[in-house]
């Protein structure tokens, strides 16, 4: 007696321990042209990020949130904006509206807060090799700086 398989159900019970496997390492299966939310989130921070880049040289004013002079929150307000994301206006605003993350995961994009007694006074987007692009103070101008403090956090914008 020779024994009949039965393909489509020889193929469901592959397929199921195919997820399963790949659940256990986990991974997550995803729908062609489905991105999740991570890999959301990241191609929001890399468009942030070329949007602040090209605003190098851009004037600092207090208050300006672009489209050619900006505070340091206006520049990452502006940012995200043109990257499809909304923040609020302040930095210290900014900081309660993301996700804090630690140094060890920060990524290109996130935010850099600085923080002084309890507050923080400002905000950049990390550019990697830990520099920032920022808008620093009056008389000076959009650039690519070195993280000054260790008294910094990170948020990622959700």
């Amino acid at each position: 007696m020779t024994a009949q398989i039965h393909v489509p159900s020889l193929l469901s019970r592959a397929g199921a321990v195919s997820a399963l496997t790949l659940a256990a390492v986990g991974g997550t299966m995803l729908a062609p042209g489905v991105t999740s939310e991570a890999q959301a989130a990241t191609a929001h921070a890399g468009k942030a990020l070329s949007v602040a880049a090209a605003k190098k040289g851009s004037p600092y004013r207090y208050g300006a949130s672009g489209p050619t002079r900006f505070d340091c929150s206006g520049l990452t307000l502006y940012s995200y904006k043109k990257a499809g994301k909304s923040l609020p206006r302040t930095a210290q605003q900014q900081y309660n509206k993301t996700r804090h993350i630690s140094s060890s995961s920060r990524q290109k994009g996130d935010l850099v807060f600085f923080h002084s007694g309890g507050r923080v006074y400002h905000v950049g987007i990390y550019a990697g090799n830990n520099k920032i692009w920022h808008s620093p103070k009056t008389g000076s101008w959009v650039k690519l700086d070195r993280i000054w403090s260790s008294r910094v956090s990170y948020g990622r914008v959700r």
